[in-house]
């Protein structure tokens, strides 16, 4: 598994249609998060030891940075350790992070990427070209990594001098620098696979120690970054949302990270918390396999999505705390297409398309579903419910995190899955949807929706971009296996005295480097 599917977001480095997006997808709650989001007019202070709750399961628990990251409490604790060569930004969607900067060929398909300058490693060991581009090789070589660098083979990964990394794509692609914002940690060349877990990284913090998914990290002063502000970061896996909440009510952790609405209303009358909300942040879309198996007929597919009730899902599932979808993926894009008709629930087309398809409604069928995050499993519940006035008798089964992404995602008939933040339409195309996609979630396999991708991706005409993109999310609204009822805000919980923190979705809001204790 990707962790893609929880936190992190690429963007395109403000190339087309994509560059807006992080002014369009972050944002606050109101006035109870001001100070949490580093609204406060305070002078940032050194020193203190941050408390940071987040979900995880022990079985799942990893240290590999380029490996399957089902945990956002992993997920967090490398963030902090390693660094990307890029990250979101507060006014452009990609910012420099270990890479300075990064120039395009004319024919778009060769880039260049510069190592900054004085970047080391935590035992001080200069960071070089042929780090990255061990890393990256090491990267393209895991399961999931055709689709982690869609276009680029191990061959079109090289180093052009100490420190400048050179990649090469298949095909032309004005957003590659997309890709340097998923999980491009840099690791020291010729880390071996035994000894990865530990390895010294170039992030803001080290590991100070790791036991059973729980970890404390120290400030790298040495950071090339700039300065850090917190002296640790402990880091603290809760099994549940319900748990994390309470360890944070408690006063056992300063930051429940990503703990949902039902927390978010229970904290609403606590004077002594502060709520971050990242309206329109988390896809929690159900996949319909399109390859094979019962739900293939498009127009099974498409009943599904009008016996769907989005309004309530919203409503029971998200306590309000979200928005309803329309089964395109990336509804923060400022290309996004609005005009698209707002799919409404339907029970007497629904039916009548299931009879045309002659599905077999006396049979039952499995949804597969785990409870990784708050709601997910809520809604395959809520789903199961609605599609039965349809006449579609859907069985529930909730699985174990590790169990469900070795053995049900990209097999399963049916499943729930997320996306832990809003991205681009490119993002989502390049991840899950083009036939040559390692997490093409549905099995998915439409010619003309590669074209689109492609056009879109080689197209400089911002006129023609913005047709080829529109092209793109017409074909997924008609024909995907994707039936996304809603988005979720996202939503951490504070205590009163942490300032400054990221309110940028996805990978920005990992990034720690800048908050502070007022204590």
């Amino acid at each position: 598994m990707s962790v893609t599917r929880r936190q992190l977001l690429w963007a395109g480095a403000g190339i087309g249609a994509a560059g807006a997006l992080a002014a369009c997808s972050s944002g606050t709650g109101g006035s109870k998060d001001a100070a949490a989001s580093g609204a406060s007019s305070e002078q940032p202070r050194s020193g203190g030891t941050l408390k940071v709750g987040a979900l995880g399961k022990a079985s799942a628990v990893t240290r590999d940075p380029h490996g399957s990251q089902a945990n956002e409490s992993d997920y967090l604790i490398l963030s902090l350790v390693y660094d990307t060569l890029a990250v979101p930004g507060e006014s452009t969607n990609t910012a420099p992070r270990l890479a300075t900067g990064w120039k395009p060929s004319e024919d778009l398909k060769t880039w260049q990427f510069t190592i900054a300058e004085g970047a080391k490693f935590h035992d001080g060991t200069p960071v070089t070209a042929d780090d990255v581009v061990f890393s990256l090789k090491r990267l393209r070589a895991t399961p999931a990594g055709a689709s982690r660098l869609p276009g680029i083979k191990a061959e079109g990964i090289s180093a052009a001098g100490p420190k400048t990394v050179v990649l090469v794509s298949d095909y032309a692609n004005a957003d590659l620098p997309l890709l340097t914002r998923l999980t491009t940690f840099v690791v020291k060349k010729d880390t071996k696979d035994d000894a990865i877990a530990g390895a010294p990284g170039t992030g803001p913090f080290k590991l100070d120690w790791f036991r059973d998914g729980n970890a404390r990290l120290v400030r790298n002063e040495d950071w090339y970054g700039g300065k850090v502000l917190l002296d640790a970061i402990e880091v603290s896996i809760f099994e549940s949302p319900q748990a994390l909440a309470n360890a944070l009510l408690a006063g056992q952790v300063d930051v429940a990270s990503n703990v949902g609405a039902v927390a978010a209303r229970t904290a609403e009358s606590r004077k002594d918390i502060q709520i971050l909300r990242r309206p329109n942040d988390m896809a929690m879309p159900v996949v319909m396999r399109t390859a094979d198996g019962p739900f293939a007929d498009p127009k099974v597919r498409e009943a599904l999505r009008l016996a769907v009730d989005r309004e309530a899902m919203v409503k029971q599932v998200l306590s309000g705390y979200g928005t309803i979808g329309n089964d395109v993926l990336g509804t923060g894009d400022p290309a996004f297409a609005k005009d698209l008709p707002q799919r409404r629930r339907d029970l007497d087309r629904a039916k009548q398309l299931l009879t045309e398809a002659g599905f077999d409604t006396s049979k039952t069928y499995d949804l597969l579903t785990t409870e990784d995050i708050s709601g997910l499993a809520e809604s395959a519940t809520l789903f199961a419910t609605q599609v039965r006035e349809a006449g579609v008798k859907i069985n529930v089964v909730k699985q174990d995190s590790k169990n469900f992404w070795d053995e049900s995602w990209l097999k399963a008939p049916l499943y729930t899955t997320y996306w832990g933040t809003n991205d681009s339409v490119v993002f989502f195309a390049s991840k899950t949807m083009v036939s040559e996609s390692g997490q093409n979630e549905a099995g998915w396999k439409e010619p003309s929706f590669d074209e689109a991708y492609r056009k879109a991706l080689g197209t400089a005409d911002p006129a023609e971009r913005a047709k080829a993109l529109h092209q793109l999310q017409e074909i997924e609204y008609a024909k995907s296996g994707y039936l996304l009822w809603g988005m979720a805000d996202g939503i951490d919980l504070a205590g009163t005295a942490v300032r400054n923190l990221p309110k940028l979705p996805g990978y920005g809001r990992v990034q720690l480097e800048k908050t502070w204790l007022a204590r």
